[in-house]
């Protein structure tokens, strides 16, 4: 496995332990969310809209610790990515689209710990090795 590869898993434990802590939280008191992501309008959160965000969270953290264990799952990856495409758009269209989350630190750190994910897990198929049918695929070509 390529270094790259093992610093990627290491970010995605990371990240997944983060985002296990904002699960709790979320659990806790829904006014972690109107205090520091939806700030724009904190009268839209609510126990249930928090709830809701958590199991979420927690879903997506589950997902990129699993991915972690076994990165060169090629199934279990593009899901994984495809969180991280998730959570940059959710975070970009409540930001410009809605406006309940103006672009403040909380709303600013799940931006950038998304896009680095997206870029870096982009580079990381780079580092996949090739799979018994791309290289039949690749011969049938030459011949």
């Amino acid at each position: 496995m390529s270094r790259f590869l093992n610093v990627l898993r290491s970010w995605l434990v990371m990240v997944s332990v983060i985002a296990m802590g904002n699960t709790v939280q979320s659990f806790r008191d829904h006014s972690f969310l109107s205090e520091k992501l939806y700030t724009g309008m904190p009268e839209f959160v609510n126990g249930l809209q928090a709830r809701t965000f958590g199991i979420w969270t927690l879903l997506s953290s589950i997902i990129r610790c699993a991915c972690a264990i076994d990165i060169q799952n090629r199934t279990l990856y593009h899901i994984t990515l495809w969180t991280f495409v998730l959570a940059l758009g959710h975070f970009l269209s409540e930001a410009f689209i809605y406006k309940t989350a103006p672009l403040t630190i909380g709303v600013m750190a799940p931006l950038i710990v998304a896009s680095f994910s997206v870029i870096g897990m982009l580079i990381g198929f780079q580092c996949f090795p090739e799979t018994q049918e791309e290289v039949g695929a690749r011969q049938k070509k030459r011949n």
